[in-house]
This record gives structure tokens, C-alpha cells and sequence, in this order.
């Protein structure tokens, strides 16, 4: 979450712009006043469009989206490559390449064509060359090092674009806009904020300012990357089968054909030895009661015969 105070703005230098006669009039709106013959901008505006920008950046790295951080100009080239290692993003602080978006495949050759000279090298292929083909070859490696550092790991257009200073970076800025990649950058009193998705107004040229709003990207994008692991580990419920319409929790099983048979088996397995003694009394009873009556209807037979 993005929790900035004015001290810290203040500090840092955020406030101070150019001077009036540089200025462009698209700032006005961010524009406090002046002083000295120097603009100062509008902090409470500036916090305001930063946190827009942060919220911005982090629902972008939740979803997966790549990054690139610009900024050529000596102030910043430095912070720019500490601050894309930190949140593991490619970037460009040497110069940009025309051509490093809008014609990615030759970018990536020039990539490819490094990381051949980088295996002959390790190769020990250097050592059986001349002299002179071998400081050809170096002078060429360390100058596409030097230019492609930041991007040799880049293996697709990126998806935002985070620039110090627009119009210091117009190349880059041109090129983003041409492929239509939002643009997030840190516009002073000089530049035209329309040029950018998510302008914060802010001073590009001093140091302590440019670590101020890299940092605070960085850990926009650093936030929403841990936010999308957490969720990933977290553990998913099952899921529930849906009962058929009609049907409760706990349904009454259907009695098979034999199940009775089985349940009056069991039934006269379980009862007592005196209800045992009793049927086979009442069936013993049942018998002599059955041969009493034989008896009797044989007699009335001889009673009538005898007639």
C-alpha cells in the first residue's frame, strides 16, 4: 500500500520544477505557483496522480504483465538498472536503441549476436585469433554489452512502460505509443503530460527525486507480483458434487429382492432361547390339536358306517 508524506516529497526535492519560461502550458493544472523565477508544483496533485499510477502498476504485475524502466540522462541511468534488478524487469539506462520496440527482431539478433561473441570467448577461441581480430571482437562485445544489458533477457515487447523524463526519452515514448504500451513517467513543468497514460508530476531532473518515484514503482510491482504468489499458494477448497433435483442429503437406500428373507433370517437368529421354547411349544400343541380332531372326524365315520 502507498504511504507517502509530504515531508519525504518535500525532502526529496518532488516539488521543484523548471524554470517559467520553460515551461508547457499542458502542466498548468499541476502547476502551485512560482518562485524565484522557478515553477513549483502542486505536491497534494502529485500525490494524488501517484497513487493512481501505483495502483495502476500493481494490478498490472498481478496479472502478469512484463515491464521496461527508461532513463538515459546521468541522474537517473544509474537508479533506473538498480531499481529494474530489484523488481527483475528489463530496462534501459545507456541509450535507446531506435528501433528497440518497433523493430524487435533486429534487437533480438543484436541479442543473439552477443551472446556469440560472450561463447567464443568462454570457448578459449580468442587465444588462437590475431591480435587485431580479437580486439575487433572485444570492442564489439563490450559495446553491445554496454547497450543491451538491460534488454538481453526480454523475449517479448513489454506490456508497460515506466519512463524518467518524456521528453528526454521522446524516442522511446514515440515508439510505445506507436504499439500502443501504456506509458507510466514522471513528467517536470517542461513536458506535455498528454504524451503519457499515467502522468505524475514531479521533478525529473534531481536525484533524490528520480529514487523517490523509481522506488515507489518498484515497490508497486513488487507488491502486486507477491500478492499473485500468495494467492497461487493458497489452498482451494474442493469442490462439492451437486445432488440431482429432488434429492436430500441423506437418501433412503432401495431394499433388493432377497433383503426380507434376510431380515426374517436374522430376526429369528436374534431371539431368545425362550421364545424358541415357546414356538416349538405352540407348534407341538398346534400338532396334537390337528391329530385330536382326526381322531374325532374317524369315529363320527364309524358311527355312521356302523349306521
Amino acid at each position: 500500500m502507498l504511504n507517502v508524506s509530504m515531508k519525504t516529497m518535500l525532502e526529496a526535492g518532488v516539488h521543484f520544477g523548471h524554470q517559467t519560461y520553460r515551461w508547457n502550458p499542458k502542466m498548468a493544472r499541476y502547476i502551485f505557483g512560482e518562485r524565484n523565477g522557478i515553477h513549483i508544483l502542486d505536491l497534494q496533485k502529485t500525490v494524488k496522480e501517484l497513487k493512481r499510477a501505483y495502483a495502476y502498476v500493481k494490478e498490472s504485475a498481478k496479472q502478469g504483465k512484463t515491464f521496461i524502466f527508461v532513463g538515459t540522462k546521468k541522474q537517473a541511468k544509474d537508479i533506473i538498472k538498480e531499481e529494474a534488478q530489484r523488481a527483475q524487469v528489463s530496462c534501459v539506462h545507456e541509450k535507446w536503441l531506435g528501433g528497440t520496440l518497433t523493430n524487435f527482431e533486429t534487437l533480438r539478433g543484436s541479442v543473439r549476436r552477443l551472446e556469440e561473441l560472450e561463447k567464443l570467448e568462454s570457448d578459449g577461441l580468442f587465444k588462437v585469433m590475431s591480435k587485431k581480430e580479437v580486439s575487433r571482437l572485444t570492442k564489439e562485445k563490450n559495446r553491445l554489452l554496454k547497450l543491451l544489458s538491460g534488454v538481453r533477457h526480454m523475449n517479448r515487447l513489454p506490456d508497460v512502460m515506466f519512463v524518467i523524463d518524456p521528453l528526454e526519452e521522446m524516442g522511446a515514448v514515440k515508439e510505445a505509443r506507436k504499439l500502443g504500451i501504456p506509458i507510466v513517467g514522471v513528467c517536470d513543468t517542461n513536458c506535455d503530460p498528454d504524451l503519457l497514460d499515467w502522468p505524475i508530476p514531479g521533478n525529473d531532473d534531481a536525484a533524490r527525486s528520480i529514487k523517490f518515484f523509481c522506488a515507489t514503482i518498484t515497490d508497486a510491482l513488487i507488491e502486486g507480483v507477491k500478492e499473485t504468489q500468495s494467492s497461487l499458494q493458497e489452498p482451494q477448497p474442493a469442490p462439492s458434487m451437486p445432488l440431482p433435483e429432488g434429492a436430500s442429503d441423506a437418501q433412503t437406500p432401495q431394499a433388493l429382492p432377497g433383503d426380507q428373507e434376510k431380515s426374517a433370517a436374522t430376526a429369528r437368529a436374534d431371539k431368545p432361547a425362550e421364545t424358541e421354547e415357546n414356538d416349538s411349544r405352540e407348534e407341538t400343541g398346534e400338532k396334537s390339536g390337528s391329530q385330536d380332531s382326526a381322531e374325532f372326524e374317524l369315529k363320527d365315520t364309524v358311527r355312521e358306517t356302523g349306521k
